[in-house]
């Protein structure tokens, strides 16, 4: 086949999605806007599409001689206009396949903006008239990073997560699935839900962050308001303080324990768990 195009490609997910596709031997294009970070993240060898989601003409170069498209972005305001240019852009370059990195629940109206965005994406896609697929991924274990600076000062892990059981997920298994879907048949129209192998707690993430770095982690259970009132201390702006508060009332409620056994169907191999996650990424939690 002709190269994928990989948009979002120094993300946790879509650098894995890279890997993944050079594994099996199929030519990658990364849409990157920054060379040096990209060839650090995804080495030398990688052949490089730079533009900007804001740019057509960036599209249209990228695009050129591309069979599948794997798409994602940053979260942001400007989620829904950066991919469905990209959309766009494919439909004009008669691209075969989109597999689309979305979340847990695509809810057009959601009061969690990453839902409600990922929602007004998917309609747009659907309506494109190229075969689609999406792949619907948990809690990204990755997500754990945003918390290693305070990890590495404190020894603690807070957040308003309560007793909720999230079945993450590693970028590593997502990238693997994607991988699947960009260059095998019988995928097209099909919705895939991705999970990790259980659903674990915050107190089981500390227990595991404990065993990986050889010192004693906690978690520490905070408030909605204790969290907002940290979030916007540090400087997230205010949506992203919004959506993460509101994301964790919703894993509080159950939205992110259901587990499933996509990620085996997919790709033949049992997804990875947390504790094998974090000995590979101890070293970002490590005391400084």
């Amino acid at each position: 086949m002709n190269a994928v195009l990989v948009a979002g490609a120094t993300g946790n997910v879509g650098r894995t999605v890279v890997a993944a596709l050079q594994a099996r031997g199929t030519p990658v294009r990364a849409f990157v806007r920054d060379e040096v970070a990209a060839r650090r993240l995804l080495g030398p060898g990688t052949e490089l599409a730079l533009g900007d989601f804001r740019d057509p003409a960036s599209l249209v170069r990228a695009l050129r001689g591309v069979d599948a498209v794997f798409l994602t972005s940053a979260d942001g305001p400007e989620k829904v206009a950066h991919e469905t240019a990209v959309i766009d852009a494919a439909v004009a370059a008669s691209v075969g396949r989109i597999v689309k990195l979305s979340s847990p629940h695509a809810l057009i109206g959601s009061d969690l903006v990453f839902w409600d965005w990922h929602g007004r994406i998917e309609q747009h896609l659907r309506a494109s008239g190229v075969p689609v697929v999406c792949l619907r991924a948990g809690f990204l274990m990755s997500n754990l990073l945003s918390a290693a600076d305070m990890i590495s000062a404190t020894g603690r892990i807070a957040a308003p997560a309560g007793e909720a059981r999230i079945a993450m997920i590693d970028p590593l298994d997502v990238g693997a699935c994607a991988a699947v879907t960009l260059t095998t048949d019988g995928h097209a129209g099909r919705t895939y839900r991705l999970t990790g192998p259980q659903a674990v707690s915050y107190h089981a993430v500390a227990a595991a962050l404990s065993a990986a770095t050889g010192r004693s982690v906690q978690y520490v259970n905070v408030s909605d308001e204790d969290a907002r009132a940290g979030l916007s201390a540090s400087g997230a702006p205010d949506w992203l303080t919004a959506a993460l508060v509101t994301m964790f009332a919703k894993l509080r409620n159950g939205a992110g324990e259901d587990t499933t056994g996509t990620v085996r169907s997919l790709t033949g191999r049992r997804p990875r768990t947390v504790a094998e996650w974090l000995v590979d990424h101890a070293h970002a939690f490590a005391v400084g």
